[in-house]
């Protein structure tokens, strides 16, 4: 009797792999940091190598803690940092080129030539999304101009292009399968959501070679095996999707206008929207949340470049705080922000607003302004940015949320959930367990192997463990917004590019 599942969750800072048993619960988790590197202003770059290093290392060593062996295990599910692309040497499966990260805003003057040009329109209607460096497809297309003759090695099929979820695919099977899910797919501003194919008008317009691009498939069934060498024995990997779309299936957002946000690196907030790719009109994502048994389902989403990012800001760039975890107590050392805000736009503006020249802003400094205030108008700032977005969401989709669950590592922190339920007037719902993100890998890979008969027996198993009733006045949730409204503006076309610059300016 298989008595648990492995979920491999490769984030953006770190490599992390969970056991989870039947019930839904942890056995054990591991967890290794990655570097991140940045070459030039705006570029934010992975080892593709260290990523798959460390997260073999950390699958070995969850099950090692968990007292498992290979044989314990039903499958494997594989969860992954979005949008960040690897090209790598399909015969000696060496990458061609550090792997370029979601963050990373290099291809922003390309995106700017095809709003220009008029096809934001085309882009959005095929693909649900907007002409952004988020999205890895521009990525890819800066790689294939980067190196002389690797597009024609591209049309070889000599390289394979891939997410980080078909990186971590190939290398568990030794190179043996090329494919990626739905969900990574509809990432990549190549992809048809209506269709569910590559699309070859969209692939003539970034000139990307088909012959490059990994196999679609649903993200819930045996994508192959892992290679024997690996865990002792061969281990079916069933789970693919990207880390929000897994989030929102760990959730259970299994029904239309169920919604979730999730503390990362960034924030991310999805809605399910059932079985139509309904296009936005506040510049959200259309994404496809999952395929499974031949059928998708689909989720607008609002993407915050600059989430627990901003924490991590405090702590590295600043020296406010020794651990992410001191936070909270600093924060909670003065009774508000005293009039302050952070605007965290380190890496531009994502949705709603989609300004990829915005710069991070501090507002309302006065003498008398703490260390405790920095710290709690970094936190504000986040939950400002969510609701900025879960506004938007609602407007789209004609639904009024009724809660928002949320995960991810700063969700542990209850003055940030309450601060968040008080500006969004909505109850925030935090689960017992906040992994949600490898919990929905775990789901898929589980539901495909059979280890999870169905949806209503995951649904028995998801338990709360707290709900943050609103403790502001309507009124005050408003005026905050409108202050930090006002903080946005300030942000906004910081890092003008030089070809739009006013005439007269140096």
């Amino acid at each position: 009797m298989k008595s648990a599942i492995l979920a491999l969750d490769q984030g953006t800072t770190s490599s992390r792999a969970i056991v989870f048993d039947h019930t839904g619960a942890i056995r054990a988790v591991a967890q290794q940091e990655l570097s991140q590197s940045f070459p030039r202003a705006g570029w934010v770059e992975h080892d593709p190598q260290q990523i798959w290093e460390t997260q073999l290392a950390t699958a070995r060593r969850a099950l090692a803690e968990a007292g498992l062996k290979s044989g314990d295990i039903a499958a494997i599910g594989i969860t992954n940092q979005r949008e960040t692309t690897v090209l790598w040497d399909r015969k000696t499966g060496a990458p061609v080129h550090p792997a370029i990260v979601w963050q990373d805003r290099r291809t922003a003057a390309f995106c700017d030539e095809l709003k220009r040009a008029g096809h934001t329109g085309l882009i959005q209607q095929k693909t649900g999304l907007v002409p952004d460096a988020y999205f890895s497809g521009s990525k890819l297309r800066w790689l294939l101009d980067q190196f002389p003759g690797a597009r024609a090695r591209a049309q070889r099929g000599e390289l394979a292009f891939g997410t980080v979820d078909s990186w971590l695919l190939w290398q568990l099977t030794g190179g043996a399968v090329h494919a990626t899910d739905a969900s990574n797919a509809s990432r990549t501003l190549l992809f048809n959501l209506t269709t569910g194919t590559w699309d070859e008008e969209l692939l003539q317009l970034l000139n990307i070679p088909r012959e490059v691009l990994p196999e679609v498939r649903s993200s819930g069934e045996i994508y192959g095996e892992t290679a024997a060498t690996l865990f002792g024995s061969p281990l079916p990997i069933a789970g693919i999707a990207g880390d929000q779309q897994a989030a929102l299936f760990g959730q259970n957002c299994f029904t239309r206008g169920m919604a979730k946000n999730t503390y990362g690196t960034g924030c991310f907030l999805l809605m399910n929207i059932g079985s139509e790719p309904r296009p936005s009109q506040n510049q959200l994502l259309t994404t496809v949340a999952w395929r499974l048994g031949g059928s998708t389902e689909f989720a607008l989403e609002g993407s915050v470049f600059i989430g627990g990012a901003v924490v991590q800001w405090l702590r590295d760039g600043l020296g406010l705080i020794r651990s992410a975890q001191e936070i909270e107590s600093l924060a909670a050392s003065v009774p508000d922000s005293g009039g302050i805000y952070l605007v965290p736009a380190f890496a531009g503006l994502g949705a709603p607003h989609w300004d990829q020249y915005a710069r991070g802003t501090l507002t309302g400094l006065t003498r008398g302004t703490t260390a405790g205030h920095l710290a709690r108008a970094a936190l504000e700032g986040i939950a400002f940015q969510v609701a900025d977005v879960l506004e938007a969401i609602t407007q789209d989709s004609g639904i009024a949320v009724n809660e928002l669950r949320v995960d991810g590592g700063a969700s542990a922190n209850n003055l940030l959930l309450q601060f968040q339920a008080d500006i969004l007037q909505v109850p925030v719902v935090r689960p017992r367990v906040i992994e949600t993100t490898a919990l929905g890998a775990a789901y898929l890979a589980g539901l495909a192997v059979g280890f999870w008969k169905n949806r209503d027996e995951i649904q028995r198993a998801w338990q709360m463990d707290r709900t943050f009733a609103p403790q502001m006045s309507r009124a005050d949730a408003v005026h905050r917004r409108q202050r930090w409204a006002e903080a946005l503006n300030r942000a906004r076309d910081w890092e003008e590019h030089s070809s739009v610059k006013p005439a007269g300016r140096q």
